[in-house]
């Protein structure tokens, strides 16, 4: 069966939270790491959909959401929109932890508190994105189709391009975007930051 793709609403910020919770362990479930269920989604998935919903696209089936990708056109505009509309509540809901906590959920907690500042690529790739599946859409080339529906999404509004950072412990991921034509921008002790170029429509 065809998985369908659409835009994000509403009613799937739930949804985003328990795919963010059910990936969040390098693509495998990462639900017994995590005492919050919340506190991965609240940095990378909820915010995207809350602020940019008109770059966030989901996938779903006859069981419901099944996957996303989410997304902003402008990583500098989303750094300047979380910081107002978006990390202060968080912060005062989950204060800082004690230094010595190294747990999931502490450097989670770190992360909304040092907040999401545009990384040295959104220069040249402007846009960023996160996209997971659940197992039962994976494979299939469900994948490939949201993402390619993402990217026509950018070239729609005329960004010029888009980067992502993914985990060096996550190779299923990296060989992914690769074949979706990323390249490697930096690499780090963790992971790699990648972009890629968007021909503007006119060209696409």
């Amino acid at each position: 069966m065809t998985l369908r793709i659409r835009l994000y609403c509403p009613d799937d910020l739930d949804a985003l939270y328990d795919i963010c919770l059910k990936t969040g362990n390098n693509g495998e479930d990462g639900t017994r790491l995590y005492r919050d269920p919340k506190v991965l989604g609240h940095y990378y998935a909820a915010p995207y959909g809350v602020l940019h919903p008109e770059t966030c696209l989901v996938l779903e089936d006859e069981q419901g959401t099944c996957g996303y990708i989410v997304g902003t056109p402008d990583s500098q505009v989303f750094e300047e929109r979380t910081e107002k509309e978006w990390w202060p509540a968080l912060r005062n809901q989950y204060p800082l932890p004690d230094p010595t906590d190294q747990s999931p959920d502490a450097r989670m907690i770190r992360a909304i508190h040092n907040g999401c500042p545009a990384r040295q690529e959104a220069q040249l790739f402007p846009a960023h994105l996160h996209i997971d599946l659940l197992p039962r859409a994976q494979g299939g080339g469900n994948g490939k189709r949201l993402m390619l529906a993402f990217l026509q999404v950018l070239r729609n509004q005329g960004v010029k391009g888009v980067h992502l950072g993914v985990s060096k412990d996550n190779p299923r991921a990296v060989a992914f975007y690769h074949r979706m034509g990323f390249e490697v921008v930096r690499e780090h002790e963790y992971g790699y930051q990648l972009g890629m170029h968007l021909a503007p429509q006119s060209e696409s």
